[in-house]
This record gives C-alpha cells, sequence and structure tokens, in this order.
C-alpha cells in the first residue's frame, strides 16, 4: 500500500521576504554603527555595494523600514534613522516585493498583450480605449487614475477571451501592496505620469493595428520603464 506523501503546497507563502531579511541587515548596521535618530545612512549605492545587495532589493528594504517607522526616506536628500537601533519596527509579511511583482508583470502581461493584438474585437478595443481616455480625465486624481490603470491591463486581457488570463493580471495587480504604494509616493511625479500616458497610448495603437509584436514590445517596454524609474538613485 502505498504511503500518502504530505506535499507542502503552501511552503513559498511561510518563507521569509527577501525584503525583510535586507531591512534586518539593514537594522544590524545601524545597531553596530552606532547611527542614532536623525542621523543619515550611507548613500544607497554605498548600502548596496557594502551589503552585496542590488539596488532593488536594498530599495524594497529601506521602504520596509520606513512604514515600519525605523527610516525616514526624503527624496533628494537620503535616508534618515527615525528609531533607535533597539527599536523593533513592524514590518509587515504582504506578498511579493514591487520589483518581484514587476519581474512576473513583464513575463505575463508582454505574451497577454500580444494575445489580445491578434483576438481583440471592436468592442474590446473600445474598451481599452475608454480607460486610457478615463485616465486622461483623471490625470491628477491619484485614486480615480490608479483605478483607470487597472482597468487598463484588465480590459487588454479580457480582449484575448481567456477569462485565467484576465484571473492572472488581476492577481498581479492585487500584489501591488503597501511597499508599491509607498515606493510609488516618492517617484510620483507629473513626468512619470505623462511617461504612463505616453506608454498606455502605444500598447493601444499596437493592439488597434492588431500587431502582436509591437504589442508584446510596448508592453514590455512599459513596465520595464516603471521598473528602472523605481530603480534609479
Amino acid at each position: 500500500m502505498l504511503k500518502k506523501v504530505s506535499m507542502p503546497h503552501d511552503s513559498i507563502s511561510h518563507e521569509p521576504r527577501l525584503y525583510r531579511i535586507v531591512a534586518e541587515r539593514i537594522k544590524e548596521l545601524i545597531r553596530d554603527e552606532g547611527i542614532a535618530p536623525g542621523e543619515r545612512l550611507p548613500s544607497e549605492r554605498e548600502l548596496a555595494t557594502r551589503l552585496n545587495l542590488s539596488r532593488a532589493s536594498l530599495r524594497e528594504a529601506l521602504i520596509a523600514l520606513e512604514l515600519g517607522g525605523m527610516v525616514e526616506v526624503r527624496s533628494g536628500s537620503g535616508v534618515y534613522v527615525s528609531a533607535p537601533a533597539t527599536a523593533t519596527p513592524h514590518i509587515e509579511e504582504g506578498g511579493p516585493g514591487p520589483f518581484e511583482v514587476l519581474s512576473a508583470r513583464r513575463l505575463v502581461e508582454a505574451e497577454v498583450c500580444a494575445i489580445a493584438a491578434r483576438m481583440a474585437s471592436d468592442s474590446a478595443i473600445d474598451a481599452i480605449l475608454d480607460a486610457v481616455m478615463d485616465m486622461e480625465r483623471n490625470h491628477h486624481h491619484y485614486g480615480s487614475n490608479e483605478q483607470a490603470d487597472r482597468q487598463f491591463h484588465l480590459a487588454i486581457a479580457r480582449a484575448t477571451g481567456n477569462s485565467a488570463f484576465v484571473g492572472m493580471v488581476d492577481y498581479l495587480w492585487n500584489q501591488r501592496g503597501r511597499l508599491w504604494h509607498k515606493l510609488k509616493e516618492h517617484f510620483q511625479t507629473e513626468e512619470l505620469r505623462q511617461e504612463t500616458l505616453t506608454d498606455h497610448r502605444r500598447i493601444l495603437a499596437a493592439i488597434v493595428a492588431h500587431d502582436p509584436a509591437a504589442a508584446r514590445n510596448a508592453m514590455r517596454a512599459h513596465l520595464e520603464r516603471v521598473t528602472r524609474t523605481f530603480s534609479r538613485g
């Protein structure tokens, strides 16, 4: 008789997120070097080198520590300690980090977009266009603009005619937790909003032309640009 084997189907969800591990290393550095509240940490470039990390991993950890009240990220100035090294900041175990989500989206949504370019009906294209126009109308209203952005990506998935793709895109969008929104808060500028609109119009044009290769490249370029924006120092 075969023995039933219990599969660790949820083991991934219990693995510590990389940004939490990196956050602990930053806390150790603050403690070991005696960096007091109000003092500035070394630059991100120096921290990444000293801790042997990518800038993306470091930035996610710093945002997590900021949400936990341990540091304050000041745009154009640097990162400052805001709590004693002995403090225990509450770092939520949310979902994957922002750069993990972007990496998955580049892979999934680029292919979804290519399929949408082949399959999109006139009504599906109208729905994508409506989302772009809604983003333009709500250009300066964060909440409404975010909702229109979501609808843009979901409308593209719906244009494939495959509900599984819609579910995948919706799932990835829902992984954008507090770390994502705090990171975006630091980089949300008029230039970024304009670049996003330009990207979306380019994606729409490729779908209207029923050009899968152009649609795939346009979506990938869009998400790569967002990644570069969130990674730059």
